[in-house]
């Protein structure tokens, strides 16, 4: 069985936090950390994790930083640094991951390759309706329950249940080209700090996929998993949201793509720099 080191964000979001926390207790993979990259939250979430920490025996590190504005690319790569194993697989802070999620990263890691999962959104009201035993008990992960909530049927529901049928039937037709996704992705630590990590010249749009374009250009090739494995995607109010920062660093993934730049300009290297420690 393979160690893993799991990494997400958050932010002063304690109602999807606890929710992505009972997905973590419920995996069928248990060998693995948890990493959350806190980028400034206040007491609450801290006392949260504690609490669910105690509650569930998940080996969790709180890795906080002060809220200095979006600084989610500069947290990840403390998180990097941080990890204690050579896999790691990253998600969000407002993802539930299904029962399989690590179990199936955990069997598809290959070297040279990144994996490319997939996420479900979910409305309001069927985020808000998720209770504790439909997360430990897997319902949640169901069309049906799905249905039930308000969610209309649609393709990409599909990817819910993570089936290998489904997988069997749907992959081959998938046209689109995979990306490094940071709600459900996953690469080894090697290659990461090989590209220099996250960019930290970005803010919130695409500073995930900007990576993923960074691997490939050194090789890394992307591994499809869009319906092997994935994650409920919670709704919630998106305050951060700049246009002149997605612009910005739309500008920065298209320099990278056409420049083929394998490494990140300002990273986990400038990070080490300026002197920060990991802690032991």
């Amino acid at each position: 069985m393979r160690a893993l080191s799991v990494i997400f964000t958050t932010y002063n979001s304690t109602t999807w936090l606890e929710k992505v926390l009972w997905g973590f207790a419920s995996q069928s993979h248990e060998d693995f950390e948890l990493i959350i990259a806190d980028d400034g939250s206040k007491q609450e979430t801290a006392a949260l994790i504690t609490r669910l920490q105690e509650e569930t025996g998940l080996d969790i590190t709180h890795l906080w930083q002060r809220d200095d504005g979006f600084r989610k690319c500069r947290v990840l790569n403390k998180a990097i640094l941080q990890a204690a194993h050579d896999y790691l697989v990253f998600t969000d802070g407002d993802c539930i991951p299904h029962p399989d999620f690590l179990k199936t990263h955990a069997a598809l890691a290959t070297p040279g390759r990144f994996i490319s999962g997939s996420y479900f959104r979910l409305s309001l009201p069927a985020s808000e309706a998720i209770q504790r035993s439909h997360v430990e008990s897997g319902e949640c992960f169901q069309t049906s329950w799905l249905r039930a909530q308000g969610m209309p049927r649609s393709k990409k529901m599909r990817r819910v249940e993570a089936s290998p049928l489904v997988d069997r039937i749907m992959s081959p037709l998938t046209m689109r080209s995979c990306t490094f996704k940071g709600g459900n992705s996953s690469a080894w630590r090697s290659d990461l700090v090989s590209a220099n990590g996250f960019d930290e010249r970005l803010g919130y749009g695409g500073e995930d996929r900007e990576l993923g374009v960074r691997l490939q250009n050194a090789g890394v090739r992307p591994l499809n998993a869009r319906y092997k494995t994935t994650c409920l995607h919670l709704e919630h109010p998106r305050g951060y949201l700049d246009p002149a920062v997605m612009a910005q660093n739309k500008a920065i993934l298209r320099e990278t793509s056409k420049s083929g730049r394998k490494r990140a300009e300002r990273g986990i290297q400038e990070l080490l720099d300026e002197g920060y420690l990991v802690k032991a």
